[in-house]
């Protein structure tokens, strides 16, 4: 199963115009974080019903590779998996390029990413920390009154996670996980907005028959207001159908919606995204796709290539 980091396509970038990427871990949730890793173990016992129970293995004490799990990532799709990395092992999920075209009237702009890493790192049986910050961002922003143009180049906010697998880790029809996240404001002005922001995301799978895959993913988020300190809701719901197509390629197709409840300007995004991934040995995939827009608010076309790899 693999999927891409809102899901890690990576991180969300959010400009002070409103344009930028679309993504990654838009939110506040440390507290969860702490309380999600406190219950681990407990969990854990609930889980070893649908595989080996991997309860005594920690950060410090790995779990031996004929123990691991199939290699999961939250890419190539928007998708997050709710599958958490092994403890004791490590795994990088990145961007190597990503694009996104957006249109605002009659002017574009764009925003670049490259790359755009995610780091995890497993705890628990149960539990993942994951780090994501693009250490290269571009967003080019037209102004509606002069018609000119300005580009910036910067860091990007720094997201972190934690994933907490609540059943079906290692085995079973169906799957469910709470990610909660906090966004720490890194980037510049100009690329992001200078506010810490956080949320949850809740994401679940089923084995379908034939082989088919599906996602959901729900999330809520904590965003700063437009004009002053505020804090809003903001909701990103998605489903996502995976299929092999040949051994060791999978494809992707994913309907995905982003509603914004500013209190001065309220937006809908929504995107229908594909994406193919290739696992090239069992602890590396490649992946490339593309998202189109389906509402003015949403980047016209987003198309990114990646790399996952696990140790």
């Amino acid at each position: 199963m693999a999927s891409r980091l809102s899901g890690s396509r990576g991180a969300a970038i959010v400009a002070a115009d409103g344009l930028g990427p679309m993504h990654f871990y838009r939110g506040t949730a440390a507290g969860l974080i702490f309380l999600a890793a406190s219950c681990g173990s407990d969990i854990a016992l609930a889980q070893s019903a649908n595989g080996p129970d991997k309860s005594q293995y920690t950060l410090f004490d790995p779990v031996p590779d004929n123990l691991m799990r199939d290699f999961n990532t939250d890419r190539p799709p928007k998708a997050n998996v709710p599958y958490t990395v092994d403890a004791g092992h490590f795994q990088y999920e990145s961007d190597i390029a990503n694009f996104a075209d957006q249109w605002t009237g009659a002017a574009p702009g764009w925003t670049l990413l490259v790359p755009n890493p995610t780091l995890k790192a497993g705890l628990t049986s149960n539990v993942d920390l994951e780090v994501n910050m693009a250490p290269i961002v571009g967003v080019r922003t037209p102004n509606a009154a002069t018609g000119a143009y300005s580009t910036m180049w910067g860091v990007g906010d720094l997201y972190v996670r934690g994933k907490v697998n609540i059943w079906g880790n290692d085995g079973g029809s169906s799957a469910g996980a709470l990610i909660p996240y906090i966004k720490a404001p890194t980037a510049p002005p100009g690329i992001g907005n200078g506010a810490t922001e956080g949320g949850v995301i809740a994401p679940f799978a089923f084995n379908l028959p034939n082989n088919f895959t599906l996602l959901f993913n729900t999330e809520i988020d904590a965003l700063k207001d437009n004009v002053d300190d505020g804090r809003h809701a903001n909701f990103v719901n998605l489903v996502t159908l995976g299929h092999p197509v040949m051994k060791d390629v999978t494809l992707y197709l994913e309907l995905w919606t982003d509603y914004n409840n500013d209190p001065t300007q309220r937006t809908t995004q929504a995107s229908f995204d594909t994406a193919i991934a290739w696992l090239v040995r069992p602890n590396l995939q490649l992946d490339f796709g593309a998202d189109i827009g389906l509402t003015s608010a949403t980047p016209n076309i987003q198309v990114f290539a990646g790399v996952s790899q696990r140790f």
